[in-house]
């Protein structure tokens, strides 16, 4: 009797269509592996690697001085041990439209979804702070014609950011949407739209699948996905929430041991030795070692 035919392996980027398709997806900021993991017992449909937690972590600012090598790594760490769609920040592209060939071939071959490409001027800023500059509509252009050029899977996601609302105001980012659709973006992501109304002026002027970038303490509010599905925005994205509250986490904890001299009010917020386990797939481990001798 013949074998059952193995599974036709979707790609990422196509599962990431097929999930927005379906729903508003929430991909939640992943700033490690193990944080993937979790996401994806927990639930998730879809991750995301910010370049503000990535920086953060290695101490830098989001000013663009993690290269593209380290980034690609990191992102590769995360799809070894998580089956979820990534998407990953790009920033600029790493350069003009020759590098973003480049840049394009490197996440694709780490196993990653979706990138999103910006339209800032190095040295790039917060999209969230004020003081960017943007490259022209018509060079953000090439990078979009250049990225899409240069993917293998024609489900690889290709993502536009324009930061314009915070330069050049709320019209021109519409203007620079279509452009960036025209030179081929599969999706739209307007930054640091500063209240609903634009939000949802966004999505009537723009017809395409967006992503909203629900960050905290910048210029958005911070909508329910519900809303924003409403809007018709298919991703929504939480680029440092978790990195933040796991930040303040081991604040308060170095703070007890260094002022009370031990941990122990801090051990019911804790993961279980258990629970890190089962996470880490431990006794898995152990079941295959016993097996290999026997």
């Amino acid at each position: 009797m013949p074998s059952d035919p193995s599974p036709i392996r979707v790609s990422p980027g196509l599962s990431l269509k097929l999930a927005w398709s379906e729903e508003t997806v929430a991909a939640p900021g992943v700033f490690n592996p193990l944080v993937a993991r979790l996401a994806e017992r927990l639930g998730f449909k879809a991750i995301y690697l910010s370049g503000a937690a990535l920086s953060a972590s290695l101490g830098l600012p989001d000013i663009g001085l993690v290269s593209v090598t380290e980034f690609v790594e990191e992102a590769r760490k995360i799809t070894a041990v998580c089956g979820l769609p990534l998407i990953c920040d790009a920033d600029t592209g790493c350069g003009e439209a020759l590098h973003v060939e480049r840049t394009v071939q490197l996440f694709e071959t780490a196993g990653v979804a979706a990138i999103h490409l910006e339209d800032q001027l190095l040295p790039k800023r917060c999209g969230h702070l004020s003081g960017k500059q943007l490259v022209e509509p018509q060079a953000m252009a090439a990078k979009i014609r250049a990225a899409v050029a240069a993917r293998e899977d024609a489900d690889f996601v290709i993502i536009a950011r324009t930061d314009a609302r915070g330069v050049h105001g709320f019209d021109d980012a519409v203007q620079r949407a279509r452009l960036y659709l025209e030179a081929g973006a599969d999706c739209i992501f307007p930054e640091a739209l500063e209240n609903e109304a634009e939000f949802q002026a966004f999505a009537e002027a723009v017809k395409a699948p967006l992503l909203a970038n629900m960050t905290e303490f910048g210029k958005s509010p911070n909508l329910d996905r519900a809303r924003l599905g409403e809007l018709g925005y298919r991703l929504v994205i939480y680029p440092v929430t978790a990195f933040r509250a796991a930040l303040r986490a081991a604040e308060q904890t170095l703070l007890d041991i260094r002022d009370k001299g031990h941990q122990r009010d801090r051990i019911p917020a804790m993961l279980t030795r258990k629970e890190l386990y089962e996470l880490l797939d431990y006794t898995g481990y152990e079941d295959r070692d016993r097996h290999y001798f026997g």
